[in-house]
């Protein structure tokens, strides 16, 4: 059985062979720079994935790290104001205006990176519609649907505002991000 770096970085190389950018709107990048750790899975119709994820966001873009559970770098993928590239373990890198584009031209679903950015805060991304949008006892956000993408957000401490995990919906895409550790205003 191949190594789940391996089997990953074909995935994602076979997934993206050919990707053609979709030209979407720039989003604004949000002021609260961080810097994420924690573990993403992804399931699209038959399809499903799953890693360890570092992610740090500032005001140049975003940069994420897909890793197997001993660390090693799966694809990394950078987002910025001259477009996205996603750089797998291989080193073959793709390339499209921005990261949504890359996942839309792929898998046929987006990554929905212009409102996760702000959802890993428990916000609703600024400029998009929200709807559905509910609030805990706390008045922390715990529910919205936005751009198409149904949030359900939790938090681990019933006083702390970092939510420790998101499930995002969307179609037949379902994301789930657990959130080990946030910390904001990192440059």
């Amino acid at each position: 059985m191949p190594s789940i770096s391996r089997c990953c970085g074909l995935l994602f190389a076979a997934l993206l062979a050919g990707c053609a950018a979709n030209p979407l709107s720039p989003v604004p990048h949000n002021d609260a720079a961080f810097d994420l750790s924690g573990r993403i899975a992804v399931r699209y119709q038959e399809r499903a994935f799953s890693s360890a994820l570092r992610w740090k966001q500032n005001a140049a873009g975003d940069e994420l790290w897909l890793n197997t559970p001993l660390g090693q770098t799966v694809a990394h993928l950078e987002d910025g104001r001259d477009g996205a590239v996603l750089t797998t373990a291989e080193q073959k890198q793709y390339r499209a205006q921005s990261i949504e584009a890359l996942t839309q031209s792929a898998f046929g679903w987006r990554f929905p990176l212009a409102g996760l950015r702000y959802w890993v805060l428990g916000q609703a991304a600024p400029g998009i519609g929200a709807s559905g949008v509910g609030r805990d006892a706390a008045n922390r956000l715990i529910a919205l649907t936005q751009a198409d993408w149904q949030v359900s957000i939790e938090y681990a401490d019933p006083v702390e505002n970092r939510p420790s995990r998101l499930d995002i919906n969307s179609g037949d895409a379902r994301i789930r991000l657990v959130i080990d550790s946030l910390e904001r205003g990192m440059p």
